[in-house]
């Protein structure tokens, strides 16, 4: 059984942290599917989970779930366990060392930016001006998200925001749908360097990328277009010698 300060500090996860229900919903599963696995194996006190019980619980998944769906109960866990951590519950999260399985995606049609290209397309991005800054964060959400351009564009300033230790990002995808996801660390130093820009400044509510006001290189009130997006990015490639012919769904 949990301790009462567990129960209201997970009671407080689902209900104040948590802001999509469909999120909600999934890592409520995840977790109450994790409380019964480890009811089953004798493990009833939070304390006493260690990362190689997590690793064994996720090893178990992988014989009956897709990868997907593992990495997902993962995530679960991971960002339940940070909340209790920083709400001083357990000392350290037993899941933040455990690796999930790799999910390799087949190369379709469209062309796919190689690791190196796309590094070359950030470092190459001037950052003195707020275009680049722009530029980089908005490169850098679609390399490492897969984010379409337009749930990209959607975006507004209040979508990136702190859950427990972690930036996330929300996602605004077609039929009305959101996707939250918890951002990489490279992701979420540009963003958060992006968002230090006056323009974005107090304006939670507000377009996140932002066209530029003509040639100022400042940015304006308007979200960029499509067509925006698909000029910068061929600029950016152009600069860094990038060999692949790319477009916003590279």
């Amino acid at each position: 059984m949990p301790t009462p300060a567990a129960a209201k500090r997970t009671l407080e996860f689902f209900t104040a942290q948590i802001r999509n229900p469909n999120t909600r919903k999934a890592y409520a599963r995840s977790v109450s599917d994790f409380a019964v696995w480890c009811e089953a194996h004798g493990l009833h006190d939070l304390a006493g989970i260690e990362p190689v019980h997590v690793a064994a619980y996720i090893e178990q998944l992988q014989r009956r779930l897709s990868a997907p769906s593992v990495k997902q109960h993962l995530a679960a866990l991971r960002v339940l366990f940070d909340w209790l951590v920083v709400g001083q519950v357990i000392l350290v999260n037993p899941a933040s060392s455990v690796r999930g399985p790799r999910h390799l995606v087949r190369k379709g049609k469209t062309p796919v930016l190689a690791a190196d290209e796309a590094r070359a397309m950030l470092d190459a991005i001037d950052l003195t001006t707020p275009i680049g800054l722009r530029d980089r964060a908005l490169i850098a959400l679609m390399v490492y998200t897969f984010a379409r351009v337009g749930a990209a564009l959607q975006m507004r300033v209040e979508d990136v925001y702190v859950q427990g230790r972690r930036t996330w990002v929300r996602l605004h995808e077609k039929g009305g749908k959101e996707h939250e996801m918890p951002c990489h660390h490279n992701l979420e130093e540009y963003l958060h360097v992006y968002l230090q820009q006056e323009a974005l400044q107090g304006d939670r509510k507000g377009w996140l990328f932002r066209s530029a006001k003509g040639r100022s290189g400042e940015l304006s009130e308007r979200p960029m277009s499509q067509s925006d997006v698909y000029r910068m990015i061929g600029r950016r490639a152009e600069a860094a010698a990038v060999a692949t012919k790319i477009g916003c769904h590279s």
